[in-house]
């Protein structure tokens, strides 16, 4: 039987080659069979499998596709499984971009920051110079949130916070009157919206609660914006939420609006405007009852008082009328 070194770096690349062919064509390779095909030992074909797994995982980078040569123990062989996708298309990485540029969520810094990364990371090198044009102006132009707050690993500790179940203690910039507040917190959802991420939290002080808020025994959170949080501690105590009490982030976004928290209560309206999509968009609780020449009569189930103030942007558009 020959060996490696006798059929030569030339003869064993083009058997590499030909059975990396094989796999890339959604063929199978049978190590007995490869053997003999070639005229060398089982363990040199195993080798060669090796090697064809190594150039896989070395040029994920490149193609942006993991693949993995697998045995298949019901056959006795080895294919080619695509295990996943790392890279994302032009439009994928495109739109990002343009939905990252638009949240104006973060400082110029960390907007390029990511920006960047997002693109060497995640797009194929070939794409990267078309990707960066058709986001460069977009970018100079960047307008940062007047705040001017870094507050990312604020919201990861917070994260993690949510995750363990552990409380919070933090010392909070209110939006009237610039009062700084300390609370204690049981912290349960990290919400976007509208330029600001906005953590949902329940007081854990039943007197602050009487005190402050016209919501008492409230079954929902109340809702802080991260970059108002000026210093923050997790603490060793655990809290615990019964599951049938968890709070339910989706239920929860669909009926709050501009991140105003408040009563659970159901709104009645008629809207004269051209596209109710954007109204079902706005409110994803929308039910359209009637429609006539006169417009559309929708009811919607929404949280506090941020409604009143998206219904008063509309304008001539909506009516208000009684529940």
């Amino acid at each position: 039987m020959s060996t490696d070194n006798e059929l030569g770096k030339n003869g064993k690349m083009e058997r590499i080659l030909s059975m990396y062919t094989t796999l890339m064509n959604g063929g199978s390779l049978y190590k007995t069979y490869e053997a003999k095909k070639y005229g060398v030992s089982t363990k040199s074909i195993q080798r060669d499998i090796d090697e064809i797994r190594n150039f896989l995982s070395l040029n994920v980078e490149n193609t942006g596709v993991i693949n993995t040569v697998e045995y298949d123990h019901a056959k006795g062989s080895y294919r080619l499984v695509q295990a996943s996708k790392i890279k994302f298309t032009n439009s994928e990485i495109l739109a990002i971009c343009k939905i990252l540029l638009d949240s104006r969520a973060f400082t110029k810094e960390e907007m390029d920051s990511m920006l960047l990364r997002l693109v060497d990371c995640c797009a194929k090198p070939e794409n990267h110079k078309l990707i960066r044009e058709l986001i460069q102006n977009e970018q100079f132009y960047y307008v940062p949130p007047q705040h001017n707050t870094v507050f990312i690993e604020t919201m990861w500790n917070i994260g993690e916070a949510i995750q363990n179940c552990h409380y919070i203690e933090i010392e909070y910039q209110k939006m009237k009157g610039q009062e700084v507040v300390k609370r204690k917190l049981k912290p349960v959802s990290i919400i976007f919206s509208e330029f600001y991420f906005y953590m949902a939290a329940f007081i854990d002080d039943a007197d602050e609660v009487r005190e402050h808020f016209d919501v008492i025994n409230d079954a929902f959170p109340t809702i802080y914006r991260i970059d108002r949080i000026k210093n923050m501690k997790i603490l060793k105590e655990p809290f615990y939420i019964p599951y049938k009490d968890r709070f339910e982030e989706g239920e929860f976004r669909k009926r709050v609006q501009f991140m105003y928290g408040g009563r659970l209560q159901r709104v009645k309206f008629r809207y004269k405007g051209e596209s109710i999509e954007a109204v079902k968009d706005r409110l994803p609780t929308a039910e359209v009852i009637h429609h006539d020449e006169n417009g559309y009569i929708v009811t919607a189930e929404v949280f506090g008082k941020g409604i009143e103030m998206w219904i008063r942007s509309q304008g001539e558009m909506i009516e208000v009328m009684d529940k």
